[in-house]
């Protein structure tokens, strides 16, 4: 394509540029060279240092709570021992309007009808869970994910045991194309409106509240760029999550 061309060129370019330097580095005696000059460090300038604070947000942030699970036991406190399909329709059973007939996720209720005891099925909105300690007790958590039919969203949840109680601590719904789980973090990555960028939302546990905090979001550009003006990745599309189970 004659667009791409000058890039190439470029890139090619470049690349001979670097070969051409490591060449001519072989016979380089390997001693220290000047770098150059170290530019001058700036200070932050505040602006506006007579503005009157705002006293309340600008809008409203998610900022983490904890709540438990009715209906659903713990066996001997262990959370491996706990059913993901029981904790769904514990959430789908509460009484939230998304899950009612027509509710934006009624098809979700029809489809875990159709899970196998634990998950699975074709037709199961189930994801596959993850266990993993997340809040630092030495003690694993819970990492479920199921899909929000027939939205392209995805359902996010961490649940925990407290005082013999199965506890959520982390609830998120979200157009996801990735998940990952980085020490005691949940990093969420999601599709963004401009082609070859994504927005990745970091969840901390708070010992304080008790529950995974909204830490992080960024904007962040993958390098993938398409030329298109098509709408944005649905989550249906997605690689699995990169976590692994233990």
């Amino acid at each position: 394509m004659p667009t791409r061309r000058p890039l190439r060129t470029a890139l090619a370019a470049a690349a001979v540029a670097l070969l051409a330097a490591a060449v001519a580095g072989c016979g380089d005696s390997g001693g220290l060279q000047e770098a150059g000059a170290t530019p001058t460090a700036v200070s932050p300038v505040k602006l506006w240092p007579d503005l009157r604070p705002a006293s309340s947000p600008a809008w409203p942030y998610d900022e983490g709570s904890a709540r438990t699970v009715k209906g659903v036991t713990v066996p001997g406190d262990d959370i491996r021992g706990v059913d993901p399909v029981a904790v769904v329709e514990a959430e789908i059973s509460s009484g939230s309007a998304d899950y009612g007939s027509k509710g934006a996720y009624h098809e979700t209720v029809n489809r875990v009808k159709e899970c196998a005891a634990g998950g699975g099925g074709a037709r199961c909105p189930l994801l596959k869970p993850y266990y993993r300690d997340l809040t630092g007790d030495g003690r694993d958590e819970l990492t479920l994910g199921f899909r929000l039919y027939p939205t392209n969203q995805t359902a996010l949840r961490v649940y925990t045991v407290e005082n013999h109680r199965l506890v959520q601590v982390l609830e998120d719904d979200d157009a996801i194309i990735g998940v990952e789980l980085a020490g005691r973090a949940v990093i969420v990555r999601s599709p963004a409106g401009i082609s070859g960028y994504e927005y990745r939302t970091t969840w901390a546990w708070d010992p304080e509240r008790k529950a995974m905090v909204f830490s992080r979001d960024e904007f962040l550009r993958t390098g993938k760029a398409r030329h298109s003006r098509g709408p944005a990745p649905s989550a249906s599309a997605a690689p699995a999550p990169s976590a692994s189970a233990r």
